[in-house]
């Protein structure tokens, strides 16, 4: 799976059904590059369109099942890697670790809110 594909369901699951114009720009790609990319995600069953039902004519992008396991198998992998590798650290560098994180956990939530902003 490509990043780009892997990145799109990674937005569904956090932000819910969108419309294909708005996940391109969610993750920087053409219009039409974004339509044969949830074309291709769809044939394999991970995400589904569905009718907005707050909006007849508009159509939205929606995590499957299937989808959802994935982006949720993608994220522990990421962890079980991160758990491996930190384990390899010394004691002095896992601390440092934990000393950063209030401050890694401020620049996601700052990153957080741009995308938001951006999104509007």
């Amino acid at each position: 799976m490509s990043l780009t594909s892997a990145a799109a369901l990674a937005t569904l699951d956090k932000t819910g059904p969108r419309r294909i114009t708005d996940l391109a720009a969610a993750e920087g790609v053409t219009q039409p590059a974004m339509t044969v990319l949830v074309r291709v995600m769809e044939e394999s069953g991970l995400v589904e369109r569905k009718g907005d039902p707050s909006d007849k004519r508009v159509t939205l992008v929606c995590l499957t099942e299937a989808g959802a396991s994935y982006v949720r198998t993608r994220r522990q992998a990421g962890v079980d890697a991160y758990a491996r590798l930190i384990d390899e650290l010394a004691g002095d560098e896992v601390e440092a670790l934990a000393a950063a994180l209030p401050a890694l956990l401020h620049l996601a939530e700052l990153e957080s809110h741009a995308r938001q902003e951006s999104d509007r």
